[in-house]
């Protein structure tokens, strides 16, 4: 395998590209903003300590506070490796959750208490950074961890002869109070390397040491080494052909590193001087510009998609264009068998961790199967984070999982998305269309006005303009809204306003309720204004008065609020053929038609009706009785009289004295005649008795003239109060109001 490292530096950036046989692996950026904090060691300050998750929180001076698990403050040995960040974790399954029993966290750690913690995961979206107090020091060919008795090789070492013979040197080479671990590029050193390599080690702990009792918290100890020097100390070997870098001092500061720990590698070091960019010599460019692509080619046309998200990330292989040659078994597997390297070459380029689910095409046989998943772990094996595949389920699907220690390179390199905010999808316009349509019918239910200006997104504009004009034009027919609609760019294409054109006022803020589209709940307050006339103080009943377009408000300055419950219960209008009946008489409310319906004691011979709460048109009256029900009574149309005369003392009513009344001689003949009296119901009176008893109702006889005495008529004895007369039509309100 030829491998190459490519590295582009620049005063603000460093870029490296690892390349194996001419293909792009790996990519890794760090910025002079945002330098990498894995294997920085530093003091810090208990915040808090948390028992429901056996966890504390730690200030050591970042944004957000460090993260650490009890399991993280133990000694842990059983899974040792060479990396740094790696031997940390202790053996864990079941999410994660330790084997061994811990102890209770709140035993350990105090709030407030100082602590000495090296950083194991750099902050993730949300999450502030990993920590442990279990600290590591790599080095070229060794990893010592003080404060812990261990001494081991790396696993990926697998010669058996070879590990046995680098163990003896670390019983030998094993500092007091530190362990000692061989690293994977240790294998076929010398003593002497190996033992100058340690003593470096044990010097670095002691300045840490020595730093951290003088050093208050929170506070940077120990800064790790940069991207370029760490990439170098951990993977620059006999097996890379060359080391290209375009800085020449970059280049320096690197070959003076090599000059101290390993100076048989400085031949392998080149500096880049050409005019043409590093990157686009070696053709990484334009590879890079790919690794943000959801989906991948393969070399025979298949393809895969990859979908990253907060939980896990989601790969689907695709036989694409590729179709095969001899049976569908055949090509799903060659396409299955081209996925596993092109996916496991992914993983490492765009840095994914986690846990990952890849869905392969369906196999019908178990052989394939188990040719596939030994094809993903072949190629994972070049992976230097650790890795586990396990086996193919019914579905096809194959559940790994990849340590993750930094960013992917997808979340590193992109912010989320202002405009979708970050869901890859907007409303479409017919669905926006349609809210506007529903927000313009609440807009003329709950409010009064009539002229609206419609501010939306040029391209939602032009749609609504074009698309929509015929509805658009019926919805303003049948609200009585006039829509002025004017472009806005800075809107979002969801968004819109609806504005006053008299007053200017965001008619959106008046109408939105937490259920915009479906309407206000029960109980919900929403904004209702009615008319309190003048003549009653009090909302009116019924219809409101129009007033020109707007009747569903009063003038400004009478209008009161209500919640939407109590417009259930407000006053109705008056039954319909009450009002034909009023509106058949003459000279309604004129003092000669009043005078034709009063009796002898002055009361108006009809009061004027209210139905009752909460109901409407006939369901608000009292029920009616069977003589009622039976048809009304006709009678003589009133005739107009004179002008009256000044008034004379009052006389005795019929129901009175018992005996008929004399007319006067300028006065037309009236006929006596008793009704008994309506019923009325006020707010709030349901289930009462009537009120009131018989009040005389005189009509004219239009068969006298007037100075003749009509003949004596016995008088009519009152009626008991149950029992309702026949119905006359109501007088008109001025009457009624008298």
């Amino acid at each position: 395998m030829h491998k190459e490292i490519i590295v582009n530096s620049t005063p603000y950036e460093v870029r490296v590209a690892i390349l194996e046989d001419k293909e792009l692996v790996e990519h890794l950026i760090e910025r002079a903003e945002n330098k990498r904090m894995v294997g920085d060691i530093y003091k810090g300050v208990v915040t808090a300590v948390l028992p429901g998750i056996q966890a504390a929180f730690v200030d050591i001076g970042t944004e957000k506070a460090a993260f650490l698990h009890v399991s993280d403050l133990l000694e842990v040995r059983d899974d040792v490796e060479e990396e740094p960040g790696e031997r940390r974790r202790s053996p864990r399954v079941n999410g994660g959750r330790s084997l061994r029993p811990l102890p209770p966290i709140q035993d350990i750690l105090q709030k407030g208490q100082e602590l000495v913690v090296q950083v194991t995961k750099e902050p993730i979206a949300t999450k502030g950074p990993r920590i442990t107090t279990q600290i590591s020091l790599p080095g070229r060919f060794a990893v010592i961890m003080p404060n812990v008795d261990h001494v081991g090789v790396s696993r990926k070492i697998e010669d058996r002869a070879e590990r046995a013979r680098l163990k003896e040197l670390v019983v030998e080479l094993k500092p007091t109070d530190c362990a000692l671990i061989v690293r994977t590029v240790g294998e076929g050193t010398d003593r002497k390397a190996l033992e100058t390599d340690v003593q470096h080690l044990v010097a670095m702990w002691r300045q840490i040491q020595e730093k951290s009792g003088t050093a208050p918290a929170p506070s940077l100890i120990h800064q790790d080494v940069g991207l370029v020097i760490g990439l170098v100390r951990d993977l620059f070997n006999e097996d890379v052909a060359q080391l290209v870098i375009d800085d020449r001092t970059a280049h320096d500061e690197l070959m003076e590193y090599l000059r101290n720990l390993a100076p048989e590698l400085r031949d392998h070091v080149k500096l880049y001087t050409e005019p043409m960019p590093v990157f686009d010599k070696y053709g990484v460019e334009n590879e890079l510009d790919k690794t943000l692509d959801r989906k991948v080619w393969l070399k025979k046309g298949g393809y895969i998609l990859i979908e990253q998200t907060e939980a896990l990330v989601a790969i689907d292989v695709n036989t694409g264009r590729f179709t095969g040659k001899k049976n569908q078994e055949e090509t799903i597997l060659k396409t299955n068998i081209l996925a596993c390297k092109e996916i496991a070459r992914q993983l490492r380029l765009r840095d994914i961790g986690g846990i990952i689910v890849i869905d392969f095409i369906d196999m019908e046989s178990e052989t394939n199967k188990k040719k596939v998943l030994q094809e993903l772990r072949i190629w994972l094996k070049r992976d230097r984070a650790k890795t586990k595949a396990f086996q193919v389920s019914d579905l096809g699907i194959i559940e790994m999982s990849r340590q993750r220690v930094r960013p992917s390179l997808y979340h590193f390199m992109s912010d989320k998305c202002a405009y979708c905010e970050a869901t890859g999808h907007v409303l479409s316009l017919d669905s926006v269309a349609n809210r506007i349509e529903r927000m313009v019918r609440r807009v003329s239910h709950y409010t009064r006005f009539r002229e609206v200006r419609l501010q939306a997104n040029p391209q939602l504009a032009v749609f609504l303009r074009e698309e929509r004009r015929d509805r658009l034009e019926g919805l303003m027919k049948l609200t009585g809204v006039r829509l002025d609609i004017v472009d806005d760019p800075r809107l979002h294409r969801e968004d819109f306003r609806l504005i006053s054109v008299q007053t200017g006022e965001d008619l959106m803020r008046r109408v939105s309720t937490p259920a915009m589209d479906g309407g206000a709940g029960r109980g919900e307050e929403v904004e209702v204004r009615r008319r309190i006339p003048r003549s009653t103080g009090r909302p009116a009943a019924g219809r409101p008065v129009r007033e020109g377009r707007d009747w569903r408000e009063g003038r400004e300055g009478r209008e009161v609020r209500e919640p939407r419950e109590d417009r259930d219960n407000r006053e109705v209008r008056e039954p319909r053929e009450d009002r034909e009946n009023r509106d058949g008489r003459e000279a309604r409310g004129t003092p000669e038609s009043r005078a034709g319906r009063v009796g002898g004691d002055g009361r108006e011979g009809r009061e004027w009706r209210d139905s009752r709460e909460g109901r409407g048109g006939r369901e608000g009256r009292e029920p009616r009785s069977p003589r009622e029900r039976g048809g009304r009574p006709e009678r003589a149309a009133p005739q107009r009289r004179p002008e009256p005369r000044p008034p004379e003392p009052a006389l005795e009513s019929p129901v009175q004295t018992g005996e008929p009344e004399a007319p006067r001689e300028d006065a037309p003949v009236l006929h006596g005649t008793f009704a008994p009296p309506r019923q009325r119901r006020r707010r709030g009176s349901r289930g009462r008795g009537r009120r009131g008893g018989g009040r005389p109702v005189l009509e004219e006889n239009p068969q006298l003239s007037p100075g003749v005495a009509p003949p004596p008529r016995e008088p009519v004895a009152a009626p008991e109060p149950q029992r309702a007369g026949p119905e006359l039509a109501p007088l008109d309100g001025e009457a009624a109001e008298r």
